[in-house]
């Protein structure tokens, strides 16, 4: 991919600004009517988006459907539908002492907004983002993943048709094109990747004291306790660790299993994975690939710790992993030191429910948490545990739900968006005090005559 020169982007910018300051992304006819525009894109575009999902990661249309383009249009009729009531001052109490004024809050766009897409779910993170930019009226520079050059390419054909590039333009290129735009004094930076890019564009946005959405990442648990229905847990890890072959930032990190419960657990998991892609995996159509031969050599080499219950099988130039299970893990394998963000799922067990919290909380804070039992047990790590985000005897589905906020904590983001919180994640609260001329109190002024009374009212 061909980096974008300095040059370029600040030309952009600076047209961009330009247009934000007519006032034309401020008018809600005008938001309404580029998110209808997206949408009807979107759909007149379906078979290409899936035909470059496919090239890029071997994604069937199914998958590519369901985990990228239907949360999409989810999400733009969301906002349709909701858009014209977010927007809308909203009063706020008054307090005595500021009587007779009035107050409200008042949604106003950010401005500018640079959205950095991240690879592994290229068309729905890099237009997610955009429709709460679109919502909140911000004039936004999408900026998708060069390691997803069939998408990137693709998605800057859409927006290139159907915006004016002054509106939402697209830049292409890899670390020094990021490096550049980090530089620039957006209004607010929105980028969806890993914690350690995260901390660079952090550290690049304080220089101008720039707003940040970090969509970072981490090790996210999956607990299954010995009261678990286990057909059940079985099959919703299987098929929540291996969509998108396990390339998913919410995607279950690790397990952690009862010890009474392990053997007939995993046999389960072994059977739902050849139940779902086969006995030949590596030709099931439904099977995604790892994105790159970098990653490729990365997961491999963490499989030479514990004992593979299941998979192992490697392809390096088919870019193919088979789905693994790792049993005997221990917490100082080199596969309990990062992200996974693979087909790879390493199995600890518990005797007692604490020492699996306790494992937790001394490590960082993740995106996702999942616990497979009874309530009981669920309130119990709910309470004791935190997280981006939780679900319950599932796994991946808090992401479909547009009324719950998706983004992390710590070490695993900053920010929330989806539904509403992408609305209010590119909108600036403004506080406004209305206060009449007819009445003029004058206990406030200098030199302060009557201020015992002054003093009871405040």
């Amino acid at each position: 991919m061909t980096e974008t020169t300095e040059e370029v982007i600040i030309n952009l910018i600076a047209n961009q600004k330009a247009f934000f300051s007519t006032h034309q992304t401020k008018n809600i006819d005008y938001r309404l009517s580029q998110l209808r525009k997206l949408k009807e894109a979107i759909l007149r575009y379906q078979k290409k988006i899936e035909l470059a999902l496919w090239a890029d990661l071997h994604k069937s249309p199914e998958e590519a459907y369901v985990t990228e383009i239907s949360i999409v249009l989810n999400e733009i009729d969301f906002h349709l539908k909701h858009l014209k009531k977010w927007a809308r001052p909203e009063r706020a109490s008054t307090p005595i002492y500021l009587l007779p004024s009035s107050s409200k809050i008042v949604y106003e766009p950010l401005g500018l907004a640079l959205i950095v897409s991240p690879w592994n779910y290229p068309f729905q993170l890099v237009l997610n983002p955009l429709i709460g930019a679109i919502s909140a009226g911000c004039c936004t520079i999408l900026k998708p993943s060069p390691d997803t050059p069939s998408v990137a390419k693709l998605i800057e054909e859409i927006i290139t048709e159907i915006f004016d590039p002054y509106y939402v333009s697209v830049i292409q290129g890899g670390r020094s094109t990021n490096t550049i735009l980090f530089a620039q004094p957006f209004d607010l930076i929105f980028f969806t990747g890993s914690p350690k890019v995260g901390k660079v564009v952090m550290k690049a946005a304080a220089e101008n004291l720039t707003a940040v959405i970090l969509e970072l990442g981490g090790k996210s648990p999956c607990i299954v306790d010995a009261d678990a229905d286990l057909d059940i847990a079985a099959k919703r890890i299987v098929w929540g660790k291996l969509i998108n072959a396990g390339q998913t930032c919410i995607a279950p990190d690790y397990l952690f299993v009862h010890h009474s419960i392990k053997k007939t657990l995993l046999d389960k998991m072994a059977f739902y994975i050849h139940s779902m892609y086969g006995t030949n995996i590596k030709e099931s159509r439904f099977y995604p690939r790892i994105v790159s031969a970098q990653a490729m050599e990365r997961l491999s080499g963490l499989l030479h710790q514990g004992t593979i219950h299941t998979g192992g099988e490697i392809d390096l130039e088919a870019r193919y992993i088979a789905p693994t299970i790792i049993d005997d893990i221990q917490p100082n394998h080199q596969i309990m030191q990062e992200e996974i963000f693979g087909p790879i799922l390493p199995v600890m067990t518990f005797d007692l429910i604490d020492e699996a919290i306790k494992y937790i909380n001394e490590h960082e804070k993740p995106l996702a948490f999942y616990y497979f039992g009874k309530n009981k047990g669920a309130k119990e790590v709910l309470t004791k545990t935190t997280s981006g985000g939780a679900s319950i005897n599932d796994i991946l589905m808090h992401i479909g739900n547009h009324h719950l906020p998706f983004g992390g904590v710590g070490n695993s983001g900053i920010g929330k968006y989806h539904g509403r919180e992408s609305f209010l994640a590119f909108s600036n609260k403004r506080g406004v005090l209305s206060t009449p001329t007819w009445l003029d109190i004058p206990l406030k002024y200098i030199p302060f005559k009557n201020f015992k009374l002054l003093k009871k009212i405040l």
